[in-house]
């Protein structure tokens, strides 16, 4: 089933040189792109896109991180691409992600892993709309 997921390279690949490496990553498993920009989030911005972690003890810092420097946003399309985008990815804490993943390569902690991906359709259909409108895809 062909599918849309956000991906964010995080402000610590950016500020790392990264962008280029990470979009060979995507690009390698035949995944596509078809929308990307680099923002600058402001921590109102961020909390807005990380509500759901509101109560959890690592979101001031995540927020923090998050709108610390700039970042670039995508979406991604292809079969199952939630899945496995989330694969190619690795784990959130880099020391248990699989070799051969992005995060398990490159992240430095487990807040600046490098990488962002939607966990589900139902998170991936409010990411895309948080950063992007209908005229900024390129796909079908």
């Amino acid at each position: 089933m062909i599918e849309r997921t956000l991906a964010i390279i995080k402000p610590d690949a950016v500020s790392r040189n990264l962008i280029g490496t990470v979009i060979q990553r995507i690009e390698k498993e035949e995944i596509k792109i078809v929308a990307m920009k680099m923002i600058r989030m402001t921590k109102e911005q961020a909390k807005g896109f990380y509500y759901v972690h509101k109560d959890k003890p690592f979101y001031e810092s995540l927020t923090d991180f998050m709108s610390s420097g700039p970042c670039v946003v995508m979406v991604l399309e292809g079969e199952n691409v939630i899945e496995r985008y989330r694969k190619l990815m690795g784990a959130t804490d880099y020391k248990k992600a699989e070799p051969g993943t992005i995060r398990k390569e490159f992240a430095t902690d487990i807040e600046k892993n490098v990488v962002h991906g939607s966990d589900s359709k139902e998170s991936a259909e409010f990411e895309i709309k948080y950063f992007f409108s209908e005229l900024e895809i390129v796909g079908k």
